[in-house]
């Protein structure tokens, strides 16, 4: 099993399609949905965990895009910029899934992107912005 997490962008002529769910049960995938936002008359943004064999996700995810989503990684989303991180630490107390963690040894703060869910919490609390989401 695998587990890949995607940044779905759904044009607005697709938002009343179920191709999330016909792409879930066309390749036999399992899926967490870790952010969303799908307002009607614009474009729909998904932030979705899949589980399955590897080639199951990538026939769905080449799948939907033959749909019209848009699908990318989620890690060239989240981006953290080292040169701009002081290790304040600051992001770490408020990430959800410990994405964020501190080397007790050296006090440098990590960024494991399989980790992160895209919630955007560390963005507003860090002091030297080093943390963007670009989606």
């Amino acid at each position: 099993m695998a587990e890949s997490r995607v940044v779905l962008h759904f044009p607005k002529s697709l938002l009343d399609q179920p191709v999330t769910s016909m792409a879930i049960e066309r390749f036999n995938l399992r899926f967490n949905i870790l952010r969303a936002d799908i307002t009607a008359d614009q474009e729909g943004l998904m932030v979705l965990g899949l589980v399955g064999e590897p080639e199951k996700i990538e026939g769905a995810i080449a799948w939907m895009r033959e749909q019209g989503v848009r699908v990318q990684p989620l890690e060239q989303d989240v981006v953290r910029d080292d040169e701009r991180c002081t290790d304040c630490g600051a992001c770490i107390v408020v990430c959800p899934t410990a994405a964020l963690a501190m080397d007790t040894d050296s006090r440098e703060v990590s960024f494991n992107a399989e980790e992160c869910v895209a919630c955007g919490i560390c963005v507003p609390v860090c002091p030297p912005r080093a943390m963007s989401i670009t989606f």
